[in-house]
């Protein structure tokens, strides 16, 4: 939670993590093997956990910065474009190399809303870290790590630590940089997917976490109500229900809208949760991975 000095700007967030190039079909069923389709709507645009997870924030009216590793690329620099475009300060630790950029193929289901998403992604990266990037933790009121450049996480992680900055950790699947990351985070934020070792469900998965002393820990479960534990607290709250049309980064919209609501003024975890479902919900009742960005606006302003 800010305090009422900070509340009066917008609140900064460093994104650290994953940035890609989706290539998005509407597909009306999956393929066959050896089958060729056709797609009924296609769309381009970044992607990646903390990518998507930046672009909410700063659409919530946040100050966004992404810290990934692109490099001189030419896809890189449409990832780069279309971020900025978006209002995210994006920070490249690969400046002025060429490197390989992910590129995710991406197909979602018409009847559904399903997405399938196969990426190179970038678990194994060995990117470092960018030599501002204390200071840009310095300067931040949230954090937030996807797990993804490993060595950048891991700096991220300890920085916040030694700032005293929330730290939030998007926990959508185990990666081994985990066990690194967890000491430091003071939100984990999991799918029902995440298991800690040895954990055979969610809520065992929450128990070893708070266990190893993370301060608030948030279980999404889909459209179906999202659990949380903290301060020795537990509880629910309840998913808007929308006609869902396209599920493409529904999580890390959630993990943007929460980082967002996390450091905002007298805003609890159950009201934090309640907000982030909220415009998680918007984002699965509209086709494409950014149209849904100018209904969030018009909610925004009415408010």
């Amino acid at each position: 939670m800010r305090n009422a000095a900070v509340s009066e700007r917008p609140p900064v967030g460093v994104f650290v993590g994953l940035a890609t190039l989706d290539v998005i079909h509407r597909i009306t069923k999956p393929p066959g093997t050896n089958e060729k389709i056709t797609s009924t709507a296609q769309f381009v645009a970044a992607g990646g956990p903390a990518a998507n997870a930046a672009v909410t924030f700063a659409a919530l009216g946040g100050r966004a910065i992404l810290v990934t590793a692109l490099g001189d690329d030419p896809i890189a620099g449409l990832i780069r474009a279309e971020l900025t475009a978006h209002g995210v300060t994006v920070v490249d630790a690969a400046a002025g190399t060429v490197r390989s950029v992910p590129v995710s193929a991406v197909a979602v289901v018409e009847s559904t809303g399903d997405r399938s998403v196969i990426s190179a992604d970038a678990v194994n990266s060995e990117a470092a870290p960018p030599e501002d990037l204390a200071g840009l933790i310095a300067g931040a009121d949230v954090v937030l790590v996807d797990g993804h450049h490993p060595l950048m996480a891991r700096a991220a992680a300890a920085h916040a630590t030694s700032y005293r900055k929330t730290l939030v950790v998007d926990a959508g699947r185990w990666k081994p940089v985990m066990a690194d990351l967890i000491p430091h985070a003071t939100d984990m934020v999991c799918s029902a997917d995440f298991r800690t070792p040895g954990a055979a469900d969610p809520a065992a998965t929450a128990e070893a976490l708070i266990g190893a002393g993370v301060g608030t820990v948030v279980i999404t479960h889909g459209g179906d109500p999202v659990e949380w534990w903290a301060g020795g607290d537990s509880g629910s709250v309840a998913v808007p229900p929308v006609d869902v049309v396209d599920t493409l980064g529904a999580g890390d919209v959630f993990h943007g809208a929460y980082a967002y609501h996390a450091v905002g003024p007298d805003v609890g975890v159950a009201e934090g949760i309640c907000r982030s479902a909220r415009v998680a919900a918007l984002r699965c009742s509209v086709i494409g991975p950014r149209a849904w960005l100018s209904k969030l606006a018009g909610e925004q302003t009415r408010k």
